[in-house]
């Protein structure tokens, strides 16, 4: 009667959105390899058309898709309380920075550059999703006032921790700040915590939201 004793683990769902059907069936066998269940959508209409039916836990997304693009469909999942909080990926082979920051800007909590490893986009899953779980651990209503960030008034920021911070918006690691500026990643990390200290804020998306709003950045 004693079966092997499994641990039922129920997968994380993730909507893997873009028009390449080329990198759906890489990036989809890749994360199924790695655990997750992936659902597909070749834009962002058809991503909507998907999230009525069924929520994932995470939105990896392109950008430039026909039909919808990515800003117009992650537009409308921050807009609708169902799926305001689900954490976004954005993929897109535009680099530059001010491509980053209005990736970001537009509700992507990760913005990655295409080509990617298919390993940095797993640990970017995995580190979100982790993150999205400790803020429904802290508070489950806050996934709902995200938009809604309560800072102290006149924070003021090292000219240091304003670099720092500007990295952070545009989508870099600590590991890449800390190559960017030549210092030590345990330093960028001393830096982004000193700052979350000062504004009281809980991770480095809502750090990078409020640097671009008050155009610290």
């Amino acid at each position: 009667m004693k079966e092997r004793e499994k641990v039922a683990k129920v997968p994380k769902k993730l909507l893997l959105v873009d028009d390449d059907p080329n990198l759906i069936l890489l990036v989809k066998d890749y994360l199924e390899y790695n655990g997750y269940e992936v659902i597909t959508a070749s834009h962002g209409r058809e991503a909507l058309s998907i999230l009525e039916r069924e929520t994932p836990d995470l939105i990896i997304c392109d950008v430039m898709m026909p039909e919808m693009d990515g800003y117009s469909f992650v537009k409308q999942v921050r807009e609708n309380p169902r799926w305001r909080w689900l954490p976004v990926i954005f993929l897109s082979a535009k680099g530059q920075v001010s491509d980053r920051i209005k990736g970001l800007n537009e509700g992507a909590d990760v913005y990655m550059v295409k080509p990617f490893e298919p390993e940095e986009l797993v640990a970017q899953v995995k580190s979100t999703l982790a993150q999205a779980e400790r803020l429904m651990a802290a508070n489950p209503r806050r996934t709902e006032t995200l938009q809604r960030l309560q800072v102290p008034l006149h924070v003021q920021l090292t000219p240091t921790e304003k670099k720092v911070v500007s990295l952070v918006a545009s989508g870099m690691s600590n590991k890449e700040i800390a190559e960017a500026l030549g210092v030590s990643q345990r330093t960028v990390e001393s830096h982004v915590s000193n700052m979350l200290n000062k504004t009281g804020l809980n991770n480095r998306t809502e750090l990078s939201r409020w640097a671009l709003e008050n155009q610290i950045v």
